[in-house]
């Protein structure tokens, strides 16, 4: 009964395809919560995979509605081995995006799992079955070592994250004492590189919002009334160029975050961006000027136009049209104020001489930023296990990138919240072809086992 002996348990696990059968199971499940068709698939994820499997581990399991007008199922989970020990929280997402199965490869299906070298390809695999499998998967080689936890553990598993996770807010409000724990040590998203584990302390927030010019009832002939009627393709063209400057750094004044602090700033110094080999190339002069490339996506605000239509781009004809619309987004860190992005914004534009552009929040794509402090003894606890496994420190990040229901935990729950992700960036998550790569997964095993040991030491956990 040792560690090492756990860290072999898990890479066992692994290595005899155990973590093959139980992902591709799971995978196997289409639970498109952007497909509003598909909650039944939604419930079996949760009723009739995860609760046997948990159930067989010793956790009590108890199934809840959305109280949310829409959105999927919960599965709650605990495991209480004395009220006295440490208690974790840990947190999963069943649902993925939609299969998009006719854009797949030739040969791979987004619903069948599938190895090709160092690439597990299938839907969910990234994102984020594959990442909840390895955390599940750690945590039995624990029990089968030692026996026993020498903790309690709690796991909430949703079915909607993909569409802004309705309903888990209220969840966590309405049985804030059930959920109660010490830290939430939970997996999403991608490592900084592919090759260096990675720690994550928050999420940049999101907000997506759409903007339209609408002038018209309909089109007028191009060769009649060109130069005397307002383009409104134009006229929200250069809208939304009075947002950034040509290269990206942003123009309005609350978008701007007084958050890139010294502690904030030395926890990025040596941290380097990587893709992998299918990674795009970074654009060093774009975004924020005098900022490094880590600072710019962990530490500062980036404006997105993510769709922008005019006239009928797939059959277009010789007429000014009446109409254009565009779907953005911020992505923004702690310091700007969530309430007030979409009036500053209203006040830019109405002082940019835009006051005929309509603007209003869109009704999905909302999450608030967090950010837990890189010194905090969670975090330095949890570095110093995963260097104890692998011989190198992790990287840490005051917060990631991209955007997660985090502030649920930290907010409402009140935890010091930990993510430890699995995945890299160029998984193409929420995209064709999603895989995880084999060599992460393996050792991603060993650092959760690594964790999972660490927490039941007696004297090891902070208090």
């Amino acid at each position: 009964m040792s560690r090492a002996a756990a860290i072999q348990q898990a890479e066992r696990y692994f290595d005899e395809g155990g973590f093959f059968t139980d992902l591709a199971r799971r995978v196997a499940i289409k639970t498109e919560s952007q497909n509003p068709a598909r909650g039944a698939e939604l419930s079996a994820y949760l009723e009739a995979e995860m609760q046997p499997w948990l159930e067989r581990l010793g956790f009590q399991c108890s199934l809840f509605a959305n109280p949310a007008d829409k959105g999927g199922p919960f599965l709650f989970a605990e495991r209480i081995e004395n009220a006295a020990l440490t208690t974790l929280l840990s947190y999963g997402h069943g649902d993925v995006i939609r299969g998009q199965e006719e854009q797949w490869r030739a040969g791979l299906d987004p619903w069948v799992l599938q190895r090709e070298g160092e690439r597990i390809y299938g839907r969910g695999s990234a994102d984020n079955k594959g990442q909840h499998t390895i955390n599940l998967g750690a945590l039995e080689a624990v029990l089968k070592t030692r026996a026993h936890l020498g903790y309690n553990v709690k796991l909430l598993i949703e079915t909607g994250e993909e569409t802004g996770s309705p309903g888990l807010r209220q969840l966590c409000e309405q049985n804030k004492q059930r959920f109660a724990a010490d830290l939430l040590i939970a997996s999403d998203g991608p490592r900084l590189q592919p090759g260096r584990a990675t720690i994550y302390l928050g999420t940049r927030g999101a907000l997506n919002f759409d903007l339209a010019v609408d002038l018209r009832a309909g089109g007028h002939h191009s060769g009649n009334w060109g130069g005397l009627l307002r383009n409104p393709g134009i006229v929200l063209a250069h809208a939304i160029a009075s947002i950034t400057d040509a290269k990206g750094a942003i123009r309005v004044p609350e978008w701007r975050p007084d958050s890139l602090t010294p502690a904030v700033r030395a926890a990025l110094a040596d941290l380097v961006i990587e893709g992998g080999a299918d990674g795009p190339a970074i654009d060093a002069d774009w975004g924020e000027p005098g900022l490094t490339p880590a600072e710019r996506v962990f530490g500062w605000c980036s404006f997105e136009v993510l769709a922008f239509v005019t006239g009928n781009p797939d059959k277009p004809v010789n007429a000014i049209p009446p109409r254009a619309s565009a779907h953005c987004q911020l992505r923004y860190v702690v310091g700007v104020d969530p309430a007030d992005i979409v009036p500053a914004l209203r006040r830019h534009l109405d002082s940019e001489g835009y006051a005929m552009v309509q603007l209003a929040p869109a009704r999905d794509g909302f999450f608030a930023a967090t950010r837990l402090a890189p010194d905090h003894p969670w975090v330095k606890w949890t570095a110093a296990s995963i260097a104890r496994t692998l011989g190198a420190a992790p990287a840490i990040l005051p917060n990631l990138g991209g955007s997660l229901p985090n502030d649920v935990f930290a907010d409402v729950l009140g935890l010091p919240t930990v993510w430890i992700p699995h995945s890299y960036a160029s998984c193409s998550q929420h995209a064709p072809n999603e895989h995880l790569l084999a060599p992460i997964a393996r050792e991603a095993l060993q650092i959760m086992a690594g964790i999972f040991w660490d927490l039941g030491e007696v004297g090891s956990a902070p208090r």
